[in-house]
C-alpha cells in the first residue's frame, strides 16, 4: 500500500475514505442489524452478502454439543456488517483481499489446530459482488471441503497467520465492539514512542522510511504480542515477527524485569536463522497497523456519525469530531437539472419513467431526434440527455458501488438519474453494468464448482480478461496441468485416488 502523500493526504487514507463511503452501505447495516437483533444470524449474514457454508447438525455429530453450543453462541454474536467493515483490503480500489481464510474463533487448546470458525474471500477472478463465506475449518488434515461444509474448493483453505480476528473479537463480535477504542489505542497520542525502545517511533518501524502519517501502531505491539504468545501456548516473554512488506520482516522480543512488570519491545538476544524466524508467531495485521477509522477521524477526512454505528459509538468519546467541510456527505445532483438551450435555461426531469426535456413539447423532441438520426446537430437538451445515458456525472459513484458489490445501490443511482424505464445507450455506463453482470456469473460458477477449467491449469475459460502465450498452450486439447503443491487438494485426490484405475499396472 503506497504511503506517498497526494495533495498532502496519504494515498492509503484516500483509499480508506472511498472504502468507508461505498463498501458497507447504510442499507446493509440497517438490515443486518435488524435481523441480528431478531436472532436471525443467517439472515444477517445474507444481508451482508456472506454465504453460510456450515451445517450445525453435522458439527454436533462430529464434535459434540458443547463445541456446537459455543459455535452457535458466536454466530448469534456475529455482526456480519461489522466484520465486512473491518475486513482486510488491498490497494488501489479497496477490494476485499482475495483468496483469504481468516480465523474468527478457535475452539480448542492453545497451540494446536482446533476446529475454527473462519471467513473466506473468493479468488480475485471470482470476487464479483465482494461476497464472503462462513465455514468451519477442522484442522490441518482437512484442507479441502469439510465433512459439514458446502463450500467449493478454495485456493487457500488453511487460516493465515497474518490475518486473524480470533484475538480481536471486537472487530466482529457485537458484544465486544466497545473494546475497540482500548485495543486500537484511541486514547493514546498518535506520536507516542513505545516504552523501552526510544529510538523507535510509532510513526516509523525499523526498516521503513519515516512518514508523518505512517499507519503502524508500534505503541500497541508489546501488549498485542503478549496476547498473541499466550494464545499460541508460548511463554509470554518470547520472540515474534512483524511483516513490514513483501519479503521484509522485523523480529522483536518481549522483555521485562519480572512478571509484575508490563513487557516492552526489545531486540532478540541472539541472531536467528531464516528457518527459526519463519517459525515464530506473526503479529496479526489488525494489531500491527493503526485502525483506518482512527486515522480518518484524526485527519478530518470522515465524520464520526458516518462510521459504522458500533465503531462510532466506541471511538466518539476518544476522537474529536471531524469538520463538516472535510467529511460531509456527497450531495447528489438536483432534480430537475438545468441546461442552457437556445438562449434559455431549460429543465431536465423524470417524466413517464425516463429523463426528458420537459420544456420542449413532444412534437419538437420527435422532430429533433429525427434530425439527429439523419446526421444533423442535436439540441443542447438532447445532448445533455445523451451524455447522462452514456457518461453521467454520477459514473464514478456507480463504478465505486459496483467495485464493492453494491449492485442495488448502483442501480438506485442510475434509476434516480435516468428513471426506472430508461434504456441504456452504448457508453461507459452500460459497459460498467454489463461487466459487473458478467463477473457475477464468474462468481456463481466458482461457488457451484462449475468452472470450465480449474485456475490451476493456468487459464480460465469464459472469464473476463485474456491470457498470454503460456495460457494459450494450457488451453490446448489434451494438456494436463502439472500437479504440485499449488494444485487444489480435490484435484490431487481425483488424479491420484485409488478409485481411478492405473492402466500401466495391467500391461
Amino acid at each position: 500500500m503506497a504511503l506517498h502523500p497526494v495533495n498532502g493526504i496519504p494515498t492509503h487514507l484516500l483509499m480508506w475514505q472511498r472504502v468507508r463511503e461505498y463498501a458497507v452501505p447504510p442499507s446493509m447495516i440497517e438490515t443486518a442489524t435488524a435481523r441480528r437483533a431478531a436472532g436471525d444470524w443467517a439472515g444477517a449474514c445474507a444481508a451482508a452478502r456472506i454465504d453460510v457454508d456450515l451445517d450445525l447438525r453435522a458439527v454436533a455429530d462430529r464434535h459434540g454439543t458443547d463445541l456446537t453450543a459455543r459455535l452457535r453462541a458466536d454466530l448469534r454474536r456475529l455482526a456480519p456488517d461489522l466484520l465486512r467493515w473491518h475486513m482486510p483490503r488491498i490497494a488501489p480500489d479497496g477490494r476485499l483481499r482475495p483468496g483469504l481464510t481468516l480465523t474468527l474463533a478457535r475452539y480448542g487448546s492453545p497451540g494446536a489446530a482446533p476446529p475454527s470458525l473462519v471467513v473466506r474471500t473468493p479468488p480475485a477472478w471470482a470476487d464479483a459482488g465482494q461476497r464472503m463465506s462462513l465455514a468451519v475449518w477442522e484442522g490441518s488434515g482437512n484442507d479441502g471441503p469439510g465433512r459439514f461444509s458446502y463450500a467449493p474448493p478454495h485456493p487457500h483453505p488453511r487460516p493465515g497467520r497474518r490475518f486473524r480476528f480470533d484475538l480481536h473479537r471486537h472487530l466482529w463480535d457485537a458484544g465486544r465492539a466497545g473494546d475497540l477504542a482500548r485495543r486500537c489505542g484511541a486514547d493514546e497520542p498518535p506520536s507516542a514512542s513505545p516504552p523501552g525502545l526510544p529510538g523507535l517511533s510509532s510513526a516509523s518501524p525499523p526498516g521503513l522510511p519515516s512518514f508523518p502519517d505512517s499507519p503502524w501502531a508500534v505503541g500497541r505491539w508489546a501488549a498485542e504480542a503478549e496476547a498473541l504468545l499466550r494464545a499460541e501456548g508460548l511463554p509470554p516473554r518470547g520472540a515474534f515477527t512483524v511483516r513490514l512488506g513483501a519479503g521484509r520482516r522485523a523480529v522483536f522480543a518481549l522483555v521485562a524485569p519480572d512478571d509484575g512488570h508490563a513487557p516492552v519491545l526489545g531486540p532478540v538476544r541472539e541472531p536467528l536463522s531464516p528457518q527459526e524466524v519463519a517459525a515464530l508467531p506473526v503479529l496479526p495485521e489488525a494489531a500491527a497497523r493503526t485502525l483506518p477509522d482512527l486515522e480518518l477521524l484524526r485527519a478530518g477526512l470522515f465524520a464520526a456519525e458516518r462510521l459504522h454505528p458500533l465503531v462510532a459509538g466506541a471511538l466518539a468519546a476518544s476522537v474529536p469530531a471531524a469538520s463538516a467541510a472535510a467529511s460531509g456527505p456527497v450531495h447528489p445532483l438536483g432534480d430537475p437539472y438545468r441546461v442552457e438551450c437556445r438562449g434559455e435555461v431549460h429543465r431536465l426531469a423524470l417524466e413517464d419513467g425516463v429523463l426528458s426535456a420537459v420544456d420542449h413539447d413532444r412534437d419538437t423532441l420527435r422532430r429533433e431526434e429525427l434530425m439527429v438520426a439523419l446526421g444533423g446537430p442535436a439540441l443542447p437538451c438532447l445532448r445533455a440527455i445523451d451524455t447522462a445515458h452514456r457518461t453521467p456525472e454520477a459514473l464514478p459513484a456507480v463504478r465505486e458501488r459496483l467495485v464493492h458489490g453494491d449492485v442495488s445501490g448502483a442501480l438506485a443511482v442510475v434509476t434516480g438519474l435516468l428513471g426506472p424505464d430508461a434504456v441504456l445507450r452504448d457508453g461507459p455506463l452500460r459497459e460498467e453494468l454489463m461487466s459487473a453482470a458478467a463477473r457475477r456469473v464468474d462468481h456463481g460458477l466458482f461457488r457451484a464448482g462449475l468452472v470450465a477449467e480449474h485456475p490451476a491449469a493456468g487459464v480460465r475459460t469464459g472469464a473476463a480478461g485474456g491470457g498470454d502465450a503460456s495460457d494459450a498452450r494450457s488451453a490446448e486439447a489434451g494438456h494436463r496441468p502439472r500437479l504440485d503443491r499449488h494444485s487444489p487438494v480435490a484435484m490431487r485426490h481425483k488424479r491420484n485416488g485409488l478409485h481411478r484405475p492405473r492402466t500401466g499396472s495391467y500391461r
